[in-house]
């Protein structure tokens, strides 16, 4: 298998974020329109079949266009067709995942320090995610920034791809990638006009 390769954006899409479905659709068609190959479908408070119904019309929406990423659900990326599962640890682990999902899909797993992501790393996960970087409004109890130093301590610790997350902003990102990140993941740094933050991520600027 060939090895994996990340975008420099892997956008996030919060459903907390939108008033509804629609919302939600118009958010991932901007992305779509920037650039964006990427994007994992966040849900941290609906029903698993709320949450089933979203994914299946992100995924009849776009087709192969955009590959789709479940958090925390492996049974629902299977159910919605998505192209992937994003653990964190408290969620199934990555081996239990593998069977639920099969060897196609991919696995993502965070990590918030270099413990956690030796552990991962040793696991049939396809990549590893290490933040907060900075600090953050995504998570009401996010845990301790680890800054641009545990994205250097984490890029030595694994060749699997490393995407970084957590209060990355387009002022920032470049330092990111530099520190060792194959990807930045951005959830909040794109809603405000998602089509062109996301040309910019990728663009570099």
């Amino acid at each position: 298998m060939a090895a994996l390769v990340l975008p420099r954006l892997y956008a996030i899409l919060d459903a907390r974020c939108f008033p509804d479905l629609n919302a939600i659709l118009a958010f991932a068609r901007e992305l779509a329109d920037g650039g964006v190959t990427l994007l994992q479908y966040r849900n941290k408070t609906a029903s698993p079949k709320e949450i089933l119904s979203h994914a299946r019309e992100l995924r009849r929406v776009f087709g192969p266009e955009i590959s789709l990423i479940m958090n925390d659900r492996a049974d629902l990326c299977l159910a919605a067709g998505f192209d992937g599962v994003h653990l964190g640890q408290d969620d199934l682990s990555p081996d239990a995942a593998r069977i639920v999902v099969g060897r196609e899909r991919l696995i993502g797993v965070s990590t918030h320090n270099a413990d956690q992501l030796r552990a991962a790393g040793q696991t049939w996960a396809d990549y590893l995610a290490i933040g907060p970087v900075f600090g953050t409004t995504s998570k009401a109890n996010p845990d301790p920034v680890v800054g641009l130093d545990g994205v250097r301590a984490a890029r030595a610790l694994t060749r699997k791809p490393l995407v970084a997350i957590g209060g990355i902003t387009l002022e920032t990102f470049r330092s990111v990638l530099d520190a060792g990140a194959d990807s930045v993941a951005v959830i909040s740094g794109l809603l405000q006009q998602p089509r062109e933050a996301a040309k910019r991520f990728l663009a570099g600027d």
